[in-house]
């Protein structure tokens, strides 16, 4: 039976129609070798396998045609589909019997068994047979139908994944570039044309960079550095020495995966509470380094942390902005590890606020990174 429209569990189902052959012809070759070798036991003549070679051939071309039957039937509602079902199989075994009966009394003439009598003894093992041959097609195609609905799942899941971590992901951009645009236009208003020229170089490098990713990929550590460094830049260009970031980076970890622009909004974070609101500024340092088999991401600051602010930063119930970035990095980490990933966020007693992300250090085939301050 060609199993036409149903997904392949496995390399022998992936092509359907051969696979059919496949076990019909082994299937039939197998039921003519165990009545051949079985007759022979029993002390019959050679000549009794030519009965059991037509046998055979009549039954391979009967469930031939059931198959294309089946076929039609498999999807109809239940009672249709197996009535249906039994009612053409008895019709087949009628058949084939017999067939049987008739070529037996042809072989031998001089059998004291009759046309009825021979009918009789044969209906009983051609209609196992068949029933054999059914309850194995249609335990395959209820199989492989299982097969396509869990694959479609899947696909739907995957689907899903991707969409969310696309959402998340746009989530993130739109507040830096109305910042960033927000600061150019203050620079345009002052006049300061070379600054707001400047910046717009650097917005439109970052953007290049990061927009070369898909939403749901993930890039390595390096690149995801370069790409802070790169919104770094910017920041630098609104506050001067008011931001001072610091690197400390394990070239071990240089390679590791993670979804891209997940660190970008903590450093957003950053600078907005702990650089905009004081006069000197802060200093944020991000490092990375092994911690067993796990890379750990620091993000700290120098601020007065947020719970001044209001609210549990580490439940996301800090100030609007900072709780959907927590949120968000929380969703993202969680979409790419499952439940192989830590995110902590804590405000220290004296000041500062620090974010602590681990996850599973999946190495990429390339990347290298150094360490220092920018």
């Amino acid at each position: 039976m060609p199993f036409f429209g149903l997904t392949s569990p496995g390399p022998f189902f992936g092509n359907k129609v051969r696979a059919f052959w496949n076990l019909q012809i082994l299937g039939w070759v197998a039921w003519l070798g165990l009545r051949g070798v079985s007759g022979l036991a029993g002390g019959q003549s050679v000549s009794f396998l030519v009965p059991v070679v037509v046998s055979a051939i009549t039954g391979f071309s009967l469930t031939l045609l059931l198959s294309v039957c089946y076929r039609a039937l498999i999807n109809r509602p239940p009672i249709l589909m197996w009535s249906a079902s039994f009612g053409l199989m008895a019709v087949a075994a009628a058949l084939w019997a017999f067939i049987d009966a008739w070529v037996l009394q042809v072989v031998n003439p001089k059998s004291e068994s009759g046309l009825t009598g021979l009918l009789l003894a044969l209906v009983y093992v051609d209609a196992t047979s068949l029933a054999a041959w059914s309850a194995l097609y249609f335990a395959i195609n209820y199989f492989l139908q299982l097969e396509e609905q869990n694959d479609r799942v899947l696909r739907l899941e995957t689907q899903a994944a991707s969409a969310q971590l696309a959402m998340l992901r746009y989530q993130l951009n739109p507040h830096f570039l109305f910042n960033t645009l927000n600061s150019i236009s203050t620079l345009v208003l002052l006049k300061q044309a070379g600054p707001a020229n400047a910046m717009l170089s650097r917005l439109s490098a970052f953007l290049r960079y990061t927009l070369a990713n898909e939403p749901t990929a993930q890039v390595t550590l390096a690149q995801e550095i370069e790409t802070l460094k790169l919104y770094l830049d910017i920041e630098k260009m609104r506050f001067e020495d008011r931001l001072r970031p610091h690197f400390a980076i394990d070239p071990a970890v240089a390679r590791a995966r993670l979804p891209s622009l997940l660190l970008q909004p903590l450093i957003e974070n950053a600078i907005k509470y702990a650089v905009t609101p004081q006069e000197e500024g802060a200093d944020i340092t991000i490092s990375a380094q092994l911690a067993g088999e796990n890379v750990r991401i620091t993000v700290s600051d120098t601020g007065a942390g947020l719970s001044a602010g209001g609210g549990d930063p580490t439940t996301g119930n800090a100030t609007e902005s900072t709780g959907v970035g927590l949120a968000n990095i929380r969703d993202r980490l969680a979409q790419a590890f499952g439940d192989q990933q830590r995110f902590e966020a804590q405000s220290g007693a004296d000041g500062g606020f620090t974010v602590r992300i681990e996850f599973p250090f999946q190495p990429d085939g390339q990347a290298t990174i150094g360490t220092g301050q920018t």
